[in-house]
């Protein structure tokens, strides 16, 4: 097995190229030129750099030179224009099949990351499942459904598409926002703290990509992975403000507040030329009653689990923050 993981210096890309290299196995890494590579130095003597762009299909073909399984790992959370979604989540990964398809049969495997955001939102009354159909609310959550119809209508290779819910865990820039707002004695109430959130640890949510690069069960199937707990956004911030062991005081976000916020925060992204996950296109996920997913599938077919209790996950996290300078 040679694996080729995009998205490598990203959040989730990290963690998983932290397992690849733990367990040994060959990789070579997709960077663009540019590419921030903090979370990922430690790594670059053990593994192949191959540079290269999503419109450089030459590039493409040589980053996939003698590999046998692929982690589409890369994608776009926030953007200054609507198109940059598409550009990336869904036409990036249509580069990517194209690159495979022209491996002619020497893939085996693709492991696609989605989102739970391509299925819609979702209570815990009726947690998204699978064979629901899927209701994208935002552009983003668009965009990666339509990555997955790029994957389901052209991967001439065996392929699994994962769809996490909120991932969390060392190194995530936009939770410490939460970590930041209890450690001003803030407790956010996002639309009144009622809405429901299931959750992945990154470090469960890298086991489970890894684990599905060789599993005999998941070829051309979707699964979500999460773990079992619902919390609400209050009891989330509770969770932390306890953690940090700080007295807090309610800061209600009703989502009529939150409209006016999402404007101001986008119209500030584009005066200064740099995205903010906040903007007008995340509204709907933010006013959404809920964000819970099933995910008995993932662990009925293949045995695998998100595992991590969430009081453990986030004492990691804070763990991390503190130990760069984070908070």
């Amino acid at each position: 097995m040679k694996v080729l993981l995009t998205g490598a210096t990203g959040f989730v890309g990290s963690h998983v190229l932290d397992l690849l290299c733990a367990k040994g196995i060959p990789t070579v890494l997709w960077l663009r030129p540019e590419s921030n590579k903090r979370f990922i130095d430690q790594h670059l003597q053990q593994v192949e750099v191959r540079l290269g762009s999503i419109n450089d299909s030459t590039s493409l073909d040589k980053a996939m030179r003698d590999v046998t399984h692929v982690i589409h790992a890369a994608g776009c959370v926030k953007a200054l224009q609507i198109e940059e979604f598409y550009q990336v989540n869904q036409f990036g990964a249509q580069a990517i099949l194209q690159a495979i398809n022209r491996q002619q049969g020497r893939i085996q495997r693709l492991v696609h990351i989605s989102s739970l955001a391509a299925g819609g939102p979702a209570k815990s009354d009726h947690p998204a499942a699978e064979d629901d159909p899927p209701r994208p609310v935002s552009e983003y959550g668009k965009s990666k459904l339509a990555g997955e119809e790029e994957v389901k209508k052209l991967c001439g290779a065996p392929y699994v598409i994962l769809r996490p819910p909120s991932v969390y865990g060392p190194r995530d820039s936009e939770f410490l926002r939460l970590f930041k707002a209890v450690k001003l004695h803030l407790l956010p109430l996002l639309s009144g703290g009622g809405q429901e959130l299931s959750f992945a640890f990154v470090k469960d949510l890298a086991e489970v990509i890894v684990a599905c690069l060789d599993h005999p069960a998941v070829a051309s199937r979707t699964y979500y992975v999460a773990g079992s707990e619902v919390v609400t956004s209050r009891a989330l911030a509770e969770k932390v403000a306890a953690l940090m062991k700080v007295w807090t005081m309610p800061l209600p976000l009703p989502a009529a507040a939150l409209w006016p916020l999402c404007c101001f925060q986008e119209a500030v992204s584009h005066l200064i030329g740099s995205a903010n996950v906040l903007n007008r296109q995340k509204y709907p996920e933010l006013s959404a009653a809920g964000w819970v997913c099933n995910p008995a599938r993932l662990t009925k077919e293949t045995g695998l689990t998100c595992a991590t209790p969430l009081a453990k996950g986030l004492k990691e996290t804070l763990a991390w923050y503190e130990e760069q300078g984070w908070l």
